[in-house]
């Protein structure tokens, strides 16, 4: 087999399929630092985000008539959205509010929360079946999997949501120190 033809069909699309996953990887993690609100750090994402794009599409014009580098693109396009969203999920970024609803006695439950460390507001309130009672933790992302485990401890069937925050300011004496 032809040395050139291993560079052109393989060796290329191989390197910007991997360049591709890099630079995309970059702009998913820039792209939720910019909807959390962190102003400092996704510009330097993007430029290192931008000037490996622009390698690439250097690499990819010089090659109009190959079509194993345009799937060494798209692939690394595909993948480095995967491994973006990995990334962030693993580095967990930022706060979530975790509201809990829930028709039965919530005392255990809260005082589970606040014995980790999690502040907690509870409100009293009336659901379509009646008395509810209300719980809300605003907690950092990586604490996730902690609160969860308490709900399920507490009823494995207990309605929860989990939303994204962009900003949260930590009041004197409201947020807690986890």
């Amino acid at each position: 087999m032809d040395v050139n033809f291993l560079i052109d069909y393989l060796l290329y699309p191989l390197l910007i399929g991997f360049a591709r996953i890099f630079d995309v990887s970059i702009g998913t993690l820039r792209i939720i630092l910019i909807s959390k609100g962190q102003k400092k750090y996704a510009p330097i994402l993007g430029f290192f985000e931008v000037l490996i794009w622009i390698t690439i599409i250097g690499q990819i014009i010089s090659k109009t008539n190959n079509i194993a580098c345009y799937l060494g693109y798209s692939l690394g396009f595909a993948a480095g959205n995967y491994i973006g969203m990995i990334l962030e999920e693993k580095l967990a970024l930022g706060y979530v509010i975790v509201r809990i609803i829930t028709p039965y006695e919530s005392f255990n439950l809260i005082e589970n929360l606040k014995n980790e460390g999690f502040g907690v507001t509870y409100v009293p309130a009336f659901g379509t079946r009646g008395k509810v009672e209300i719980i809300y933790t605003t907690i950092n992302r990586e604490h996730i999997k902690k609160v969860e485990s308490i709900i399920n401890r507490f009823d494995p069937n207990i309605f929860y949501t989990i939303e994204e925050l962009k900003y949260v300011s930590k009041g004197k004496g409201i947020f807690p120190v986890k």
